[in-house]
């Protein structure tokens, strides 16, 4: 008894231990052990026996066309899906963290999870603008935006039905603060005037953005302006002026947050540690990277989760169907396997070949999975919902990293597949395999 459940376990960290350094390897360490394989090939007579049955068994493929194309289509959905869905989380995570920046900072009311929920007063937006830290403008005005957050409901073109889009009230210095954004069509907003700017994710998104469109925003008349390109999540949103959309939504005088550049990044800490020190405040301060790269991470790490377990089930279906495939074409080549054993073929080269073949179909199927993928969704354009439950207009990033994850998890799946066949090609007696018609 417990000798068979110490053969079991060598036998879950012969698969175990394998796997793990498979989906743990950089790239340049693969292209090392196949350099390494290819001169143990062509000089040792292990090697030279082990290609000499892997092209045997390559050239018996087309007689199985059918099940060496589960094993290929199988792992290529895998690797597929995977990738398209870590693509996702990539590109949602990507373009809130293009948002900040480490000379930029936002402050939000001291415990407040994000700005939708934050609040801060006319007073304190003033002296966090006023703090020696804040650059200037070249008329010796702070380059701070007290802005507030509200949420509207507009139709979207693809479906027609209502959905949450952010409505930015910004200040005069908006410009200053993000001299990243380029208009793209029209003009920029006139501060005092119920006028709208639309980034350029909004303006795909929802319907009634174009230029010179008017909208109802809590039974006000807004006329779009301009339509904007930030590259980044702003891109999602609709500017119009502070104090403006504060009347509108009868917000007083208060807003969610102020957004100030900073003289440079290492001024930070000084900048957060005056306005800590200051008891008229009671306020968080972070950088403008920092803040949108937390709001990004618990919607990221889920679609990683979604990711991975998607990945896992649909990788168990294809390993099983790797080892079926394998195992019915050793036991289809039981007397050509026995007939090279007699005349001097070694287990060992043997067991290679048949590992080897299944890690190359698994190879096929990976780089068609990832480049499917590639190909489908690189910079494909999608929404989801915001930490302030408005619609955040994203691309997915299909990037090398997340292509060579694919492959590594292929290549893991070719590899639980072959063992065992391997292992059974590399056991079986030859005496049996010859009596086998």
């Amino acid at each position: 008894m417990l000798r068979k459940l110490g053969l079991g376990l060598w036998a879950v960290a012969a698969v175990v231990i394998p796997v793990e350094l498979l989906i743990e390897l950089p790239w340049w360490l693969l292209v090392a052990v196949v350099i390494l394989l290819i001169p143990w090939m062509w000089l040792t007579r292990v090697g030279q026996q082990a290609w000499s049955a892997t092209q045997v068994g390559i050239a018996t493929i087309p007689q199985r066309l059918g099940s060496s194309a589960v094993v290929v289509v199988g792992i290529a959905s895998v690797v597929g899906v995977l990738v398209a869905l870590l693509a996702m989380g990539a590109g949602f995570e990507a373009t809130l963290e293009q948002t900040g920046t480490d000379d930029t900072a936002i402050i939000i009311r001291g415990g407040a999870q994000g700005e939708i929920n934050s609040g801060v007063d006319h007073l304190s937006a003033t002296v966090v603008s006023l703090a020696p830290q804040v650059l200037r403008n070249s008329q010796g005005q702070p380059i701070a935006s007290p802005e507030l957050v509200v949420v509207a409901s507009l139709p979207k073109k693809s479906s027609g039905l209502d959905a949450n889009v952010a409505i930015r009230g910004v200040g005069e210095r908006a410009w200053d603060l993000r001299p990243n954004i380029k208009m793209i069509a029209g003009r920029k907003l006139i501060s005092g005037m119920r006028q709208l700017m639309v980034g350029k994710g909004a303006h795909e998104q929802f319907s009634g953005l174009d230029v010179g469109s008017t909208l109802r925003l809590n039974g006000q008349s807004w006329t779009v302006v301009g339509v904007f390109d930030a590259g980044d999540s702003h891109n999602s949103e609709i500017w119009g002026d502070t104090a403006v959309v504060a009347s509108a939504y009868r917000r007083g005088s208060s807003t969610n947050s102020i957004t100030v550049r900073l003289t440079e990044a290492a001024a930070f800490d000084a900048f957060k540690a005056g306005l800590a020190s200051d008891p008229r405040l009671k306020v968080d301060v972070k950088t403008t990277r920092d803040y949108y790269s937390q709001q990004s991470e618990s919607l990221t790490h889920l679609i990683r989760i979604l990711g991975v377990t998607v990945g896992v089930i649909m990788a168990i279906g294809a390993t099983f169907g790797a080892l079926n495939t394998m195992y019915a074409a050793v036991t289809t080549r039981l007397r050509e396997i026995a007939t090279l054993r007699a005349i001097g073929f070694r287990a060992v080269p043997l067991a290679a070949s048949v590992l080897l073949e299944t890690m190359l179909l698994a190879a096929l199927g990976g780089v068609i999975g990832a480049g499917a993928a590639w190909i489908i969704f690189d910079n494909f354009t999608a929404s989801t919902l915001g930490e302030d439950f408005s619609q955040v207009v994203f691309a997915f990033k299909v990037s090398p990293a997340l292509l060579w994850s694919g492959l590594k998890w292929a290549l893991a799946i070719g590899f639980i597949g072959g063992l065992f066949p391997a292992l059974r090609a590399a056991s079986m007696p030859v005496a049996a395999g010859l009596r086998e018609l």
